[in-house]
């Protein structure tokens, strides 16, 4: 073996601490777990999701109808046994979070409130503190993380790499805080890593979300599926703030509109859903007009005025620390890189490719998705699949005694390259952003390319950043049609032969 400093033996490992990683983790209960994260437990985009969680509880509602939406934004790219996976088990996640201290919002009755959001047909959206639902969720499964028996959590702790052996993934290699090089071997790796947001300049996502369960997937050979689908957010602040704070889908839900700086609304003239038209839709609207030389706001004081600060305080906070008073004035907003469609390709059971590795939630591609995420289906896919890949585990039962040959040596932490992060970033959004075509599409993999030929050889997020870029780009750039979230101004239509469903 390498000259590491520690080798840690255990049942499962699971690298991530968002809701999909969490439940995971918590669901693998006769297991031994290590639970590993790069950042403090609870880190990645989980708890920035201002956006609530889909299901099917009220009177008016069913699996089926909220299958058929999610199905309708897809646009011909969902696994239809995923999504209803996905809606049939949405009140089985709702209840497993209440079980484990989740507080979502009710009426005086005690009734839940809901919400909708942009191609839901009914009121379906749970949230908590109105649009801080992400930051609750986080804050229960990670309480519960803590008191969890089973698991041992690696907080602060760099994952650089799969351990392969024999053709089977059995552990992974990792830097820790305190700089030790060691490696976590297991019967079992989930990888549940998060998206790529951080690979565009213009995103919603934290800095730490760089991709690095993609990139070392398909470093070891694993299957990537849908790379080409980036959802942009329409609506995110624009107050030069980096990440750009998101402002909540659900606003659009209770009545705000988008108007430009001549004060015309736009949205009723681009869909008969106006504002609550497919995310993929209004994004490329509101793009557009700024292209053009115009700015574009979203308009709540008329829908939801003087009860904006109580029923959405992140976005009142948001605003009112950009200098501006939500309540009274128009938001200046623009699109925004906020979710990957694509990833790590698994079945119904979270099994990647690879024998040994598992990937759930934005991480991996389940095909529920599609080409175009809807709303308030993200945490909920953590939720209902985080339990499916524990359940597929439990079934293989727990080994933490795996043979293994030499294991790579992790190396030290590279040397920061922001200029190689920025360079990647730049490109990524003029290039490979919410209107594509070949000639931009192939002048990003060539910038993305020569940033890559400097970048120290050891594993770290801007080389995981680069590789995900590329392979983002490059599935692009094979998808020679429009759909969904991928748009190519140079094949604007969708064509029935590219309906595959991985690559």
């Amino acid at each position: 073996m390498a000259d590491l400093d520690r080798v840690i033996r255990t049942d499962a490992v699971v690298v991530g601490t968002g809701v999909a990683g969490l439940t995971t983790a918590l669901s693998l209960r006769g297991f031994d777990v290590a639970l590993v994260t790069k950042t403090a437990l609870g880190g990645g985009s989980t708890w920035w999701a201002q956006g609530g969680i889909a299901a099917a509880i009220s009177a008016e509602d069913s699996p089926r109808l909220h299958a058929g939406d999610t199905l309708a934004v897809g646009a011909g790219l969902n696994d239809p046994g995923a999504v209803a996976l996905l809606a049939e088990n949405a009140v089985a996640g709702i209840r497993m979070l209440l079980e484990r201290g989740a507080r979502f919002d009710v009426d005086e009755a005690g009734r839940p409130v809901l919400g909708r959001e942009a191609g839901h047909s009914v009121r379906r959206i749970l949230h908590a503190d109105g649009d801080a639902t992400g930051a609750e969720v986080s804050r229960a499964l990670a309480a519960a993380a803590a008191g969890a028996d089973h698991l041992e959590v690696h907080e602060h702790t760099f994952v650089t790499d799969l351990v392969v052996d024999g053709g089977r993934v059995v552990g992974v290699t990792a830097r820790t805080g305190a700089g030790e090089r060691i490696a976590i071997l297991a019967g079992s790796v989930v990888l549940a890593t998060g998206g790529i947001g951080r690979a565009y300049a213009n995103t919603t996502n934290p800095v730490e979300v760089t991709g690095d369960g993609m990139a070392m997937a398909a470093r070891a050979g694993a299957r990537i599926g849908d790379a080409e689908f980036v959802q942009f957010h329409p609506t995110a602040l624009d107050a030069g703030v980096d990440p750009m704070p998101l402002l909540t889908e659900a606003l659009r839900g209770e009545g705000a509109t988008l108007i430009d700086d001549a004060g015309e609304r736009f949205m009723p003239g681009e869909h008969p859903d106006a504002e609550l038209a497919p995310r993929d839709v209004v994004a490329r609207a509101v793009w557009r007009r700024i292209r053009s030389g115009r700015k574009v706001f979203l308009d709540a004081t008329a829908a939801i005025g003087d009860d904006l600060p109580e029923r959405f305080p992140t976005v009142d906070r948001l605003c009112r620390a950009a200098g501006i008073d939500p309540t009274r004035d128009p938001v200046p907003v623009a699109p925004a890189a906020h979710y990957h469609m694509g990833g790590i390709a698994v079945g119904l059971t979270g099994r990647s490719t690879l024998p040994g590795l598992w990937a759930v939630g934005e991480a991996s591609r389940t095909g529920v998705h599609g080409a175009n995420r809807l709303a308030s289906n993200s945490l909920l896919e953590g939720l209902v699949f985080g339990e499916s890949v524990a359940s597929d585990i439990a079934g293989v039962g727990a080994s933490a005694s795996v043979r293994v040959g030499e294991i790579a040596d992790p190396g030290p932490n590279p040397e920061p390259t922001p200029d190689a992060v920025a360079a990647v970033r730049g490109a990524m959004w003029e290039g490979v952003g919410l209107v594509r075509d070949a000639d931009s599409l192939r002048g990003a993999l060539a910038t993305i390319g020569r940033v890559t030929a400097r970048l120290p050889a050891a594993s770290g997020e801007a080389r995981n950043l680069a590789e995900v870029a590329a392979i983002v780009a490059e599935a692009a750039l094979a998808r020679t049609e429009s759909r969904g979230a991928h748009f190519r101004s140079d094949h604007p239509h969708p064509d029935e032969t590219h309906l595959e469903t991985a690559r």
